[in-house]
């Protein structure tokens, strides 16, 4: 089978890029997460005859050749939208989703005072968990990790809480790689083993990724 039918008849959802949680109308929390990651992996899923839903965070990406866009904001919407997309038979967890949101939005612009300003921030929903225990779980649920420090033992703990079949971990604060970068590594792990992949284009690992993903599938 050629590279171009390995995910022919599978549907893959995506999740990309970051969340921003609004804490007034001018002001969000967010990351540096540029989307490139998980844009290059849907595009690489539809060069594979997947069909494939891209749920993409507040990024400035072209949507992929062949691939449905559904476009979101915060981490509620981004996993709204991941579970209204399934069934799937993979979804795979690209997105840098925030962990807490503004408890309130201000309805109006916060004003500079010469006082300490606190947020109240609240847990996010966790999409991966939510997926993992849904009726319609899709057959392999792919997750990642950025991670500053201890990479390894973080992913591997990830894989495991969130019941996960592969997670793809990489070290960010990396200069050169990483957020808004072209390039990357990954080591992806599962139970019982790992492979490494790169430094290398972003689009180079999507490939990387799919081929362990078609491997499973098939």
């Amino acid at each position: 089978m050629s590279d171009a039918a390995l995910l022919a008849g599978q549907r893959l959802v995506v999740s990309a890029g970051p969340t921003f949680e609004d804490i007034d109308p001018v002001r969000f929390i967010g990351n540096r997460s540029s989307g490139k990651m998980g844009f290059a992996i849907a595009a690489a899923a539809a060069r594979r005859g997947a069909e494939v839903v891209l749920v993409a965070g507040p990024v400035a990406l072209a949507t992929p050749a062949g691939v449905q866009r559904v476009d979101v904001r915060s981490a509620a919407q981004m996993h709204d939208a991941v579970l209204a997309a399934l069934p799937a038979d993979a979804y795979i967890g690209a997105a840098a989703v925030a962990d807490y949101t503004p408890a309130r939005v201000a309805p109006a612009k916060i004003k500079k005072s010469a006082g300490h300003l606190s947020i109240d921030l609240v847990p996010t929903a966790d999409i991966l968990a939510d997926v993992a225990v849904h009726v319609l779980r899709p057959r392999l649920l792919v997750g990642f990790a950025a991670e500053t420090d201890n990479v390894e033992a973080h992913a591997r703990g990830k894989l495991q809480g969130k019941r996960l079949d592969l997670i793809a971990a990489n070290r960010v604060g990396v200069a050169g790689s990483g957020f808004e970068s072209d390039v990357n590594a990954l080591t992806i792990y599962w139970d019982g083993g790992e492979r490494a992949f790169g430094p290398a284009p972003k689009t180079e690992l999507a490939d990387s990724l799919l081929d362990l993903i078609a491997q499973r599938l098939g």
